[in-house]
């Protein structure tokens, strides 16, 4: 398989931030058939809008954690299905342990029922607070099992030990995705994560608040290139996980300055303490996905975020958020 063009594919959390723009993708390079699947617990049906009257698509509303079926044949499972964010993950910790842990099952009996490749979408936060840096995919880690990131940490280690069994063990065609930080268009205001705080903080002209002294590092992926590369590795036989993020790393309190610049406007830096399990450093060592995939991120950060930025003047007021 080299080309998505005529295949049927599922997304699970298809409606979210990253699943919407996925789904996007397959169809406009010529996917047969897309099948978003998503139970809208932090996803958003407007998040597919523009997808609304396309005979290719179809929008299930079903949580995976209670069984999992989709009619007809399918080439490429992928599974994005996850709370994400902190604030979501502490509010919603159990269901986001189900979803890691049954959901995922469900998932890769899917794919193995319709002898489908599955593509698992893991996260940095595999290697908790690292203490290597960057971070290459033979590193196993810094975890704290028990703190407060745990329920979403662990349902995501959880997931990659149940995708590389089910290939082992049951045959199933399977990929992992490391993901790190990703932003763009339609994440949500208030989801908590460095992104969307600091821009709506800046278009509301508020002071940026930045926990512990600013020096802690991101790299920031925007969301056309991870979609690029998720779709790269779903067209490849690499069945080992593959880091896919942007390694140019930054201090989140140079990230602040570089969204009031974007902005053009903005309070001052206000620290507040560093919360726990809160990693240090974050940058992805993408050797692999250059060389196996032949995927490195193009989008500049300049640019990523203006396209960000404008999503969020557009609609920030009826999603209660940004005032312009």
């Amino acid at each position: 398989m080299n080309s998505v063009k005529g295949k049927r594919v599922a997304v699970l959390g298809g409606a979210g931030f990253v699943g919407s723009h996925l789904c996007e993708r397959l169809l406009a390079v010529g996917a047969e058939a897309v099948i978003s699947v998503d139970s809208l617990i932090t996803g958003a049906a407007e998040n597919l809008s523009g997808l609304w009257g396309e005979p290719r698509f179809t929008a299930l509303t079903r949580d995976i954690v209670d069984g999992l079926e989709v009619d007809g044949p399918l080439d490429i499972v992928f599974n994005l299905a996850s709370p994400a964010s902190p604030i979501d993950y502490a509010k919603l910790w159990l269901e986001t342990m189900r979803t890691g842990s049954i959901g995922t099952e469900h998932a890769l009996g899917l794919a193995e029922r319709k002898r489908a490749v599955f593509v698992q979408a893991s996260t940095s936060e595999i290697y908790g607070d690292p203490l290597i840096h960057p971070q290459a995919e033979a590193y196993f880690g810094n975890v704290d099992p028990t703190g407060p990131r745990a329920v979403y940490d662990e349902a995501k280690r959880y997931a990659e030990a149940l995708v590389s069994a089910f290939r082992r063990n049951r045959g199933v065609s399977t990929r992992i995705a490391r993901i790190f930080n990703t932003y763009g268009p339609r994440m949500r205001l208030d989801d908590g994560r460095v992104v969307p705080t600091f821009v709506a903080q800046a278009l509301r002209g508020e002071d940026f608040t930045v926990f512990g002294d600013g020096s802690q590092t991101r790299s920031f992926c925007y969301v056309s290139d991870l979609v690029d590369g998720l779709m790269r590795l779903a067209l490849t036989e690499v069945s080992d996980p593959v880091n896919l993020g942007n390694p140019d790393e930054m201090k989140v309190r140079d990230f602040a300055e570089a969204v009031r610049r974007a902005v053009g406007g903005g309070g001052k830096l206000v620290f507040k303490p560093l919360p726990q399990g809160d990693p240090k450093q974050r940058r992805p060592d993408v050797a692999r996905a250059r060389e196996l995939l032949g995927w490195q991120p193009r989008v500049p950060l300049e640019q990523g975020l203006r396209e960000t930025i404008a999503f969020f003047r557009q609609v920030g007021h009826s999603r209660g958020g940004a005032r312009a």
